[in-house]
């Protein structure tokens, strides 16, 4: 028998009601029930971080979190970031500074990186950027990119 509930949540200022079994992750929610597919899922251990959504504002492992949770819940993926067709400053700066690379893992580290930016009121320095980007693996294990990207962002919305 199947314990399923009908949740609320809004996916990029989208709202949706949908019905899900309790042990369904947000992950597989937002992919496979709700067509949200730049939410990629790596190691489904919460490891990797490729699932990195925002949830109420805070960046959370989507495999980690089951649907049920995130009932009245705001959700924000990857696809939340650009304004239309036109790209986000950090979208921009990732391809900009050669931080895409394979492209696998882009999803989470644009959205643990846009958390991390919106809790910034100065510029910080290379090491505090690695280190929170440090809670993401990138297998291409090309980082320089993604960080510099990161901080040019931090610049430029600092003025």
């Amino acid at each position: 028998m199947k314990d399923i509930h009908l949740i609320a949540l809004a996916v990029n200022g989208n709202e949706h009601e949908i019905v899900v079994e309790s042990r369904r992750t947000l992950a597989d929610v937002l992919r496979h029930d709700l067509g949200y597919t730049g939410t990629h899922v790596g190691c489904e251990h919460g490891i990797c971080g490729a699932c990195t959504v925002l949830l109420d504002g805070e960046p959370v492992r989507s495999c980690l979190v089951f649907g049920v949770q995130a009932d009245g819940c705001e959700v924000r993926t990857v696809e939340g970031l650009a304004d239309g067709e036109e790209l986000s400053d950090l979208q921009k700066a990732f391809s900009r500074c050669h931080g895409l690379q394979c492209g696998f893992c882009t999803p989470g580290f644009l959205m643990l990186s846009e958390a991390y930016l919106s809790e910034q009121d100065t510029v910080p320095d290379e090491a505090e950027v690695r280190e929170v980007l440090a809670a993401n693996l990138c297998r291409c294990t090309g980082y320089q990119g993604i960080v510099e990207a990161v901080r040019q962002v931090a610049e430029e919305r600092m003025g």
